[in-house]
């Protein structure tokens, strides 16, 4: 065991700013004495070493002396120091004195290091551009790293690679300021020169910093600069390709250069050998883009785009060939041209011009497609052999290029009849409508041989004719005629008007012949089926008895008047005339008449 007093400390305690310092004061006093008195000091800076008391602790409490740690300032029960809201300013030292009566007095100093994380660093690139052809080094960006300490320091990254300093090279230069708080802000500017390589270039910055006796760093955010520099090369092209223009598109020209900024440019449109029209109205100088509206086959042509570089005056200038493609010259060739009569043949030829393959196709009026190729046969034409048909040309190696051309296949002929309203079943004193439909070529002329209000329907070879008329007994009687003739021939028809009262009386008698029939019918099969029974004899007698009936109460006579027409009813006398004869003879008998 020790035989005197002895007082043991930490070296060094490390705290941040704003954090809680506490600083242990360890003794041993031999036999387990207790102490007399226990003071803490601070080292005041300067060049002459100088103790000032803290506080005075004995058994009896802590008396605070009356300094700037007064209101920071605690003691714990095992008597270490504590310290509240550390600042930079408390980076000193501190002093533990233990008093021990006859032991005599013993002491030791801890070294309080107070630091403070610097912020993040604050990186500003270049914001006017470098220009490669500037003869001195140029400012590449600043940094800045506030509030920090001890005082920081700051690196330069290029890519990845850190940037040391360099003749005429690159240069750092770095500024550090104590703010009134006591932290520093540390400032840096990186200067160095650029090439065109440099335009893709990242820089960043760090900013170091010690903690607890390591190095800590901090990196900003990367950043490029502007960097100018002339255009090398050019580049002109046809948007869409020059390949697939065609007429009536809207076509770019985009010219395009490899320097930063882009330079000044101008268009031109070869007219002659060396002659070149400008086009600077079509095109803004600094956009490098040309519009053509609407092409045709005359914006074909040699175009030039020429730059101009303002800082070396140095010109460019490409050139690119414009193919606009088209279609021109369809015709359509009729073989025989002389007029076409009902089951004749023809031959249609189609031809265009065009720079590009070409590829035919002939479509009817309703659109269908009839056939492939440049011509077209048709035989054993007819009235409704397509009065229209139409040659597609296409160019298949340019999408959307294509024209048509129409033609009439006209067939001549006399006039046929399709239809009529016949027969016409109407009431005598109504309004109807007669109806004739013909097809000819050419077009016909409709003729009715009774007055009436017409109406014509034409469509192509196709006319229909509609006649209104009031049906009087002379029309019931005669009918109506319609006549269509061209100056190819005549073709008529008649139509029949049916008095619909008649054919209605037409029916009640056609039912009442076959419901006759039909008793007939039944009757003979009662007969045959009691003969077979043996209920009726076979002889002479026998038939008198059927035939001569007792009593003729019984017999019931059907009288049946038709209010048909002459013809009509002898029509209908032919087919029961011999019934009708038997009638009258029994009528006569049995003392009626007919």
């Amino acid at each position: 065991a020790a035989s005197k007093l002895e007082v043991s400390m930490p070296a060094v305690v490390e705290v941040e700013v704003g954090s809680t310092a506490r600083i242990q004061c360890n003794f041993y006093i031999p036999e387990n004495d207790s102490y007399t008195y226990i003071d803490w000091f601070y080292v005041s800076a300067g060049l002459a070493e100088e103790l000032w008391r803290l506080c005075h602790i004995t058994a009896s409490g802590v008396l605070k002396e009356n300094t700037d740690y007064k209101e920071r300032l605690s003691v714990g029960e095992d008597k270490a120091l504590s310290i509240s809201r550390v600042t930079v300013h408390d980076a000193r030292t501190f002093v533990c004195e233990v008093g021990a009566g006859s032991y005599g007095v013993g002491e030791n100093r801890t070294d309080l290091s107070v630091y403070k994380v610097p912020e993040a660093p604050e990186i500003e690139p270049n914001s006017g551009g470098i220009s490669v052809q500037n003869s001195e080094i140029s400012e590449i960006a600043s940094c800045k790293s506030r509030n920090g300490f001890p005082p920081p320091n700051i690196t330069w990254h290029k890519n990845g690679e850190q940037l040391h300093l360099q003749e005429n090279k690159v240069k750092i230069q770095s500024t550090l300021t104590r703010e009134s708080s006591g932290l520093y802000t540390v400032s840096s500017a990186l200067y160095a020169p650029v090439t065109r390589e440099d335009r893709d270039s990242r820089y960043h910055c760090t900013v170091h910093y010690w903690r607890r006796g390591q190095r800590h760093a901090l990196e900003s955010r990367g950043v490029k600069v502007n960097v100018y520099y002339p255009a090398e090369h050019l580049k002109l092209q046809v948007v869409p390709s020059s390949a697939l223009v065609k007429e009536g598109d809207n076509v770019k020209l985009v010219c395009e250069a490899d320097g930063n900024p882009p330079p000044v440019f101008s268009f031109y449109k070869k007219k002659l050998e060396d002659d070149w029209q400008e086009l600077s109205s079509l095109t803004a100088p600094e956009s490098g883009v040309l519009m053509l509206h609407d092409v045709n086959k005359s914006s074909s042509g040699t175009y030039r785009c020429q730059t101009l570089d303002l800082d070396d005056m140095k010109q460019l200038e490409k050139d690119v060939e414009l193919v606009v493609n088209y279609i021109e010259g369809v015709r359509v060739k009729m073989e025989p041209s002389s007029p076409l009569r009902e089951g004749d043949s023809v031959t249609l030829s189609c031809d265009a011009h065009s720079p590009v393959a070409l590829h035919y196709q002939w479509r009817d009026e309703k659109g269908r497609k009839v056939a492939e190729g440049n011509q077209l046969f048709l035989s054993n034409l007819t009235f409704e052999t397509s009065n229209n048909f139409s040659c597609k040309v296409m160019a298949p190696s340019v999408p959307g290029l294509e024209q048509s051309k129409q033609v009439s296949v006209a067939v001549q002929g006399k006039p046929r009849i399709v239809a009529i309203s016949s027969p016409l079943y109407v009431r005598q004193d109504e309004v109807v409508n007669l109806t004739c439909k013909a097809i000819a070529f050419p077009r016909p002329t409709v003729q009715w041989n009774i007055n009436g209000t017409a109406h014509e329907y034409v469509d192509n070879q196709h006319i229909s004719s509609n006649l209104t008329v009031r049906v009087s007994h002379d029309l019931l009687r005669a009918g109506a005629m319609c006549r269509v003739s061209n100056k190819l021939g005549v073709s008529e028809k008649h139509i029949r008007l049916v008095d619909q009262k008649t054919s209605e009386s037409q029916g009640v008698i056609i039912m009442a012949i076959i419901v006759a029939i039909l008793v007939v019918a039944v009757l003979g099969a009662v007969i045959y089926f009691l003969h077979k029974k043996g209920k009726i004899p076979c002889g002479r007698a026998g038939k008198q008895d059927i035939t001569k009936p007792e009593a003729r109460k019984d017999k019931i006579v059907v009288e049946v008047k038709s209010d048909k027409l002459p013809e009509e009813a002898g029509l209908l006398q032919g087919a029961n005339g011999e019934k009708r004869a038997a009638a009258d003879q029994v009528g006569q008998s049995d003392g009626h008449r007919p």
